[in-house]
This record gives C-alpha cells, structure tokens and sequence, in this order.
C-alpha cells in the first residue's frame, strides 16, 4: 500500500459545500491517472469540513503528488471555495489493513 501519506483538511465557504463535494469527485480520476498514489479518499469530515487522504509507497512518489494537478486545482480554488489555506499534514503509516 505505502508508508506516507498526506492529510488536508479545509473549511468550506458558506454556501459551497456542494461545489466542494463535486471538486473533489472530479479529483478522484487526476487520483487514478497516478500511479504512484496507491490510495486516495475524498472526505467529508463535517458539514462544512472537508479533506483528501492519500498514500504513497515513497517520498518522491508524495512529492509528485504535492507538485500534481490536484494540488495545482486545489490551491487555486482555496480562495474561492475555503475559509482558508488548507491544513496539510504530512503522516507517516504505522500500520494498516485493507482488503
């Protein structure tokens, strides 16, 4: 699966929750057009709280990521649909089960 991984959160303006929601399900296959992204979830943590949870199997594979086209779209939309700069954290993965 990977052992990094990246967290953002963001806080959706007012209003945009819906646009929010749809960014990130037109996200989902610039995700799977990465081979080296071996996981990617869009969530919704609250009603106006939002993030992206991704994982890679190394850190030039999560550097590319942070330089891709999500990142660029996300980055650019921060001011239109956030309340602010997204929180972005960088995890490592201790463990992990999926199946």
């Amino acid at each position: 699966m990977g052992t990094l991984a990246i967290l953002a959160q963001f806080e959706a303006r007012p209003g945009k929750e819906a646009e929010v929601e749809q960014f990130l399900r037109a996200a989902l296959p610039l995700a799977q057009a990465e081979p080296a992204t071996t996981a990617w979830f869009g969530l919704r943590l609250g009603p106006r709280t939002f993030g992206i949870f991704d994982v890679f199997p190394n850190e030039p594979a999560r550097q590319a990521h942070l330089s891709g086209r999500i990142a660029q779209q996300l980055m650019a939309k921060a001011p239109e649909l956030f309340t602010g700069p997204p929180n972005i954290q960088m995890l490592d993965i201790v463990a992990a089960k999926l199946s």
